[in-house]
């Protein structure tokens, strides 16, 4: 449909600052090095002076973007972090998310609000469960992949049984960029595909300096006199990659069809700057973004252009105690369009009330300061004190709702009790907004204790931590017995009174207020979906509105 937005020249400025951001994610399986990665491009794009570690657990230093202390403890990261640095004239925003497979619910809302990610591989293990799912995430919004195969420091796989791997298991193709002379003991450099420049490895050297040279073509001696060892076992692999493998197609990339590779060691900075130049030169801009609009949701669907003059953006998470100083709440809010400025009024849509942003803040690396100016591509922190929700869309007036922010189904569920009864409602205050953060899902059953709701045991785990040293709150948790959870739509008000009527003893409501059903086993399920055919039962619900049927 035509919009005003569509004929209105987008202004010069914000054309030029928007063009220069790049908004990227990191995704992989646990213990790939994602965070290790993480914290070398914030260390070659300036934004940190000295590299963390996640292994040393009783060190003094941690992942930059692993502020949780249970992160610490454990050494993995289990929330979502944002990161903004410059390099090479671009700013750069960095998503950080959780590797660990319980917080996958988590990572799916973080890839709404990036336009890119970089995908780590362990070359020693190859494609594993997590980065299966995860690019499947990626694969519902067309997101372009980098592909980085990290660990080549170490004994790993051949090269090319991992680039069969990841075409066959992940269904996507695979452009070597760079290739590894060698491995492991023997890992000597890699060989740049596109400018035949060999950049030499020297193990222990943490920071690479630029000692790579130009290698005309692979019959140079120069070759035989660099690598005596790994030449033949080079030629033949680059010989064959060159012949069996397509090409970079940046039209391919960006459709996320076709997946850039890059070989290295996160641990040792190695082919950390390729990555970074890769995503400066390659990936997109801040993309359009689809929105319904109107006031009920269903007058009509556009593509919000991110040059747009008018500022729009979405909530994609929330995140309480950032600062345990200062007992915070901020809302990550994805700019989509236009231009925050300190103070400006904005509509926020589901409330249909104005609301003021005075005091915005940009994430850098581990750092938190004022936002002087942000556009499409940036995430801001909002501090937020109970208004706003995952899903909620902010504009300038426009009545629009940015679509994909998923809510998934709980498979594990636990009814939380203070231990000390006098804390019932320190334990309900801080449910709740652990629930609108997302860390975990909150149901009211009517049974007077809260039913919390996740995709894995470690969500329980973080909750508690949290729970106690947050809100000074020892709860205990009794497993409740129940098979699933699922959201439900009605015809019309007259069934949804019947229904909710012969199953009062199964029904909850979420933290949003949504009816749900809670199934004791798959047979109820089954059952109750048979005896109501024209019930929706829902396994994904998005904010505002269900989007998937569960067949029981």
């Amino acid at each position: 449909m035509n919009t005003p937005a569509e004929n209105t020249a987008f202004p010069p400025d914000l054309l030029r600052d928007v063009a220069k951001r790049r908004t990227f994610a990191i995704i992989s399986h646990p213990d790939a090095g994602k965070t290790t990665l993480t914290e070398k491009l914030l260390l070659f794009g300036g934004a940190i002076q000295m590299a963390g570690t996640v292994k040393a657990r009783k060190s003094s230093r941690h992942a930059t973007s692993d502020w949780m202390e249970v992160e610490k403890q454990r050494g993995i990261s289990v929330t979502s972090s944002v990161m903004q640095f410059e390099y090479a004239g671009q700013t750069i925003n960095l998503l950080d998310t959780p590797g660990h497979e319980d917080f996958s619910e988590d990572t799916y809302r973080v890839l709404t609000a990036v336009d890119a990610a970089v995908m780590v591989i362990d070359a020693a293990k190859g494609v594993e469960a997590q980065t299966i799912k995860l690019l499947e995430v990626c694969r519902l919004r067309n997101t372009p992949i980098i592909t980085f195969v990290n660990k080549m420091d170490r004994e790993v796989r051949e090269p090319i049984e991992l680039l069969e791997e990841i075409e066959s298991v992940l269904k996507i193709d695979c452009a070597p960029v760079t290739w590894p002379i060698g491995m492991g003991k023997a890992f000597r450099g890699v060989l740049h595909l596109l400018t035949n420049r060999v950049m030499r490895f020297t193990p222990g050297e943490e920071r690479r300096t630029d000692d790579s040279e130009l290698i005309d073509g692979l019959d140079n001696p120069r070759l035989d006199e660099l690598f005596p060892d790994e030449v033949k076992h080079l030629r033949d692999n680059v010989e064959l990659v060159r012949g069996a493998s397509p090409p970079l197609d940046l039209a391919r990339f960006l459709a996320g069809t076709q997946s850039p590779v890059f070989f290295g060691s996160g641990i040792n900075n190695f082919g950390v700057q390729e990555i970074l130049q890769a995503l400066v030169d390659w990936a997109p801009p801040p993309q359009p973004r689809e929105a319904t609009i109107g006031k009920t949701a269903v007058e009509g669907n556009r593509m919000v252009q991110a040059p747009e003059a008018s500022f729009t953006g979405f909530v994609f998470k929330i995140q309480a105690n950032m600062d345990p100083r200062h007992r915070d709440r901020i809302a990550f809010m994805r700019v989509c369009s236009g231009r925050y400025s300190p103070g400006m009024k904005v509509h926020h849509v589901r409330d249909g009330r104005e609301m003021k942003l005075g005091n915005a803040i940009t994430f850098m690396a581990n750092e938190r300061v004022a936002s002087e100016d942000a556009v499409a591509g940036d995430i801001i922190g909002i501090h937020n004190h109970g208004q706003l929700q995952i899903g909620d869309t902010l504009t300038e007036g426009e009545e629009l709702r940015f679509k994909g922010i998923p809510y998934f189904a709980p498979e594990l569920f636990n009814l939380a009790r203070p231990r000390d009864p006098f804390k019932a409602k320190q334990l309900q205050k801080g449910l709740k907004e652990l629930g609108e953060e997302g860390a975990v899902q909150v149901f009211d059953a009517g049974t007077g204790n809260l039913l919390l709701g996740a995709v894995g045991p470690l969500q329980f785990e973080i909750v508690a931590h949290r729970l106690q040293s947050e809100y000074k709150v020892d709860a205990v948790y009794d497993n409740a017995n129940l098979y699933a959870a699922r959201w439900l739509t009605f015809p019309d008000e007259n069934t949804r009174r019947r229904f909710e009527n012969q199953e009062a003893a199964r029904m909850a409501r979420d933290i949003d207020d949504n009816p749900v059903y809670l199934a004791p086993n798959r047979v109820n399920l089954q059952l109750v979906i048979e005896r109501w055919p024209d019930v929706g039962f829902h396994s994904i619900r998005e904010h505002g509105q269900v989007m998937a049927h569960a067949k029981g």
